[in-house]
């Protein structure tokens, strides 16, 4: 397996980062939502989302990056939540599989995530793999639960305290 660099998201980005965010929801989540939901996600459409996403929100979102093709992403900042817990919210954390366990995940996390705010995150209940993976970035369940938008899965909220934080 090549390498890979961890850089802001830019234009020449936003078509592979669709593509890698629909792969990583059709492999992440094929047992916890439902395949209709999947199927009908648009690759055009997704990228004309993140391309929005970039200009409006700059430095939200950083890829990861293999032989020009984003292999995985993240995305944090201001709090979406009504009522949030924390000064940063990350809202997004995917890998594409083939990548799993090749330290890409750490590289994303380290790039994102603060070094001097509390930090929340929204996890599928039903995703142990997640959820143990925030875990060891010192994030801990805080008994939030929601139904996610656009499926019926629960998601529970995490959230990381700079005092207990790796």
């Amino acid at each position: 397996m090549s390498e890979w660099s961890v850089v802001p998201l830019g234009a020449e980005h936003t078509r592979s980062l669709a593509e890698c965010h629909i792969e990583c929801w059709r492999e992440a989540y094929r047992d916890l939502v439902p395949a209709h939901v999947l199927e009908a996600f648009d690759v055009d459409r997704r990228a004309e989302q993140w391309e929005r996403n970039r200009v409006r929100y700059p430095g939200r979102t950083v890829v990861a990056v293999s032989e020009g093709v984003v292999i995985g992403f993240a995305s944090g900042g201001t709090p979406l939540d009504e009522s949030p817990v924390a000064a940063y919210e990350l809202n997004a954390l995917y890998v594409r599989s083939a990548w799993y366990g090749t330290g890409v995940a750490h590289d994303l996390m380290k790039t994102v995530l603060p070094e001097n705010a509390d930090t929340s995150l929204w996890v599928f209940e039903e995703n142990p793999r997640a959820r143990a993976f925030y875990t060891k970035y010192g994030f801990e369940l805080d008994g939030e639960r929601r139904v996610e938008a656009f499926t019926p899965a629960i998601e529970v909220r995490m959230v990381r305290r700079l005092n207990s934080a790796p």
